[in-house]
């Protein structure tokens, strides 16, 4: 007995090898610069809604963000105990390593251990996958799910049993209730099945899967699709797009880029398979072409497109290079000496040429905007009882990220707070109730988000438009600090000026209070566009 399982360990361990070398790779350079020292604005997110009670949690997604509300409900759970940066982070840099140890079973599983393994290091190198291993979002859980449920696909195609299916479906709704683009994730599926020609039974165990999985997912996708409003920001896509995703899958360096795209070639050699046969071909390529192919053509005409939707497809490339890799390796006139040290070395190479790149994406600057930095700005500016106008309302973003810097500010737009109106930002004051906070004001602060002090800027709102107009009308810039992502502007009110009746002399009929220091640039009056 005691034999029999000391053969079986060590046929396995190449197998384990393959798949834990790249998961402690992946640990690492997720681990690496994990506290940038500042959230960015959907990291914010994320942070403010997750510490809200669950029943406020559930409130907010009956208006807003319901495609993240598992994912929100989960995080409750991580920050509770210790809300920080690293905790909201920390649950990224376990779905990558998952998605990096999956990749490289795929691998293993589909052809053989050194295949898994050059998959598995070359998907944890990836400056994509590093990026998202550092988002407090939820997009390095979804490659993992996608990645799982690929998984659980091929061993439930070689099995009669309804058990492996079951975990297919369960891991499948599973990954898009977390984020509901994941659903494409059933095409490439369906597409891998045409191409190995599975029998009917397989088919049918399929669709039954991807009926389940659809009925559950059905509730949030009619919320959502009330929710499209927030992905109005995304624009049509074109050659550019997908350019700049190639580019991403593969890494930004032509060195890295061009030798990849030769393996990917390599592996896409017609293969004599048996029908119902999943092959490895069969199951990468659907997987890192239909996804985004689909969602690239539908965001031509209606924009529903960005790169961290497709991330899971990422998954099938690294599979393709290894496969590629391998069929060279096995096609030189001698055998290769050391194949599977010569492809880590490789592999080693590719991470040494995008170092530099991960470097820069540990640095908070690389992502569109710093909080901390912008509430630090605030708590230098800011003093307590100090009226502070928000525009638009999420340039409250920062202070409910960072609330030190903005402690004890009159929040003057302010209505109801964000927790309790069940919205993102709060609930501001009607347009004439605005009015009137802003008249008893002999000065204001304005923290303005990038865009909004454009002239071509547009509001949606009348309580924004409103917040414009008066301070264009009744109020002159003072002072004016601008750092990245925010412009922090303060106001104080145009004299009024009445003749005196002894000596025609004009005094003003409000004073003007304001400080102007070392910062101030005696802009002239104008609207903060």
């Amino acid at each position: 007995m005691v034999h029999a399982w000391v053969r079986w360990s060590a046929a396995r361990r190449p197998e384990a090898v393959a798949v834990l070398l790249p998961v402690l790779v992946m640990l690492v350079i997720g681990l690496w610069g994990l506290d940038r020292g500042g959230m960015w604005r959907d990291e914010a997110v994320t942070f403010q809604v997750a510490r809200r009670s669950v029943p406020q949690i559930w409130h907010l997604l009956h208006t807003v963000d319901a495609v993240h509300g598992l994912y929100y409900l989960l995080m409750h759970a991580v920050l509770a105990p210790h809300p920080g940066e690293i905790a909201l982070r920390l649950p990224s840099v376990c779905g990558a390593a998952a998605a990096t140890g999956l990749v490289a079973a795929l691998g293993v599983r589909l052809c053989r251990p050194r295949v898994g393994l050059w998959a598995g290091l070359l998907y944890a190198v990836t400056p994509m996958t590093g990026h998202f291993a550092q988002e407090g979002r939820s997009y390095a859980l979804v490659a993992a799910g996608a990645a799982g449920a690929t998984l659980l696909l091929v061993r439930a195609a070689r099995s009669t049993r309804p058990g492996p299916w079951c975990a297919y479906g369960a891991t499948a709704a599973a990954t898009c209730l977390l984020h509901e683009m994941a659903l494409l994730l059933l095409l490439a599926h369906a597409t891998t099945l045409a191409l190995a020609r599975v029998p009917a039974r397989v088919w049918r165990a399929w669709l039954l899967a991807a009926a389940a999985v659809t009925l559950v997912l059905t509730p949030l996708v009619l919320v959502s699709r009330g929710q499209s409003a927030q992905v109005a920001w995304l624009s049509r896509t074109g050659i550019g797009s997908a350019e700049r995703l190639l580019g991403m899958f593969t890494g930004p360096a032509l060195l890295v880029t061009v030798p990849y795209l030769v393996l990917i070639f390599l592996a896409l050699r017609p293969a004599r398979t048996r029908p119902g046969t999943l092959s490895l071909q069969a199951v990468a390529l659907p997987l890192v072409a239909v996804p985004p192919a689909v969602l690239l053509t539908v965001s031509h005409w209606r924009p529903l497109y960005d790169e961290r939707y497709v991330l899971f497809a990422l998954a099938g490339a690294p599979l393709l290079a290894a496969a590629g890799a391998e069929y060279f390796a096995t096609r030189l006139p001698r055998p290769l000496p050391h194949a599977v040290l010569t492809g880590v070395l490789a592999v080693t190479l590719v991470f040494a040429v995008q170092l530099p790149l991960l470097r820069q994406d540990r640095s908070p600057d690389r992502r569109p905007d710093n909080l901390a930095a912008v509430s630090a700005v605030a708590h230098r500016e800011l003093r307590p009882g100090d009226p502070v106008l928000f525009l638009p309302s999420l340039a409250r973003r920062a202070a409910l990220a960072y609330p030190k810097g903005f402690r004890g500010i009159r929040d003057i737009a302010l209505s109801v707070p964000a927790p309790a109106s069940g919205t993102l930002y709060g609930q501001e004051a009607d347009p004439g109730e605005l009015r009137r906070r802003l008249d008893r004001l002999d000065h204001v602060w304005l923290v303005a988000a990038p865009f909004a002090t454009h002239r071509a800027w547009d509001p949606g709102s009348a309580t924004e438009r409103a917040k414009l107009a008066v301070v264009d009308e009744e109020f002159v810039r003072r002072e004016q600090v601008v750092r990245r992502g925010v412009t922090l502007r303060l106001y104080v009110r145009r004299p009024t000026y009445i003749p005196a009746p002894p000596t025609g002399q004009l005094r003003p009929a409000r004073p003007s209070v304001g400080r102007a220091g070392p910062g101030a640039l005696g802009s002239p009056p104008g609207p903060p566009r």
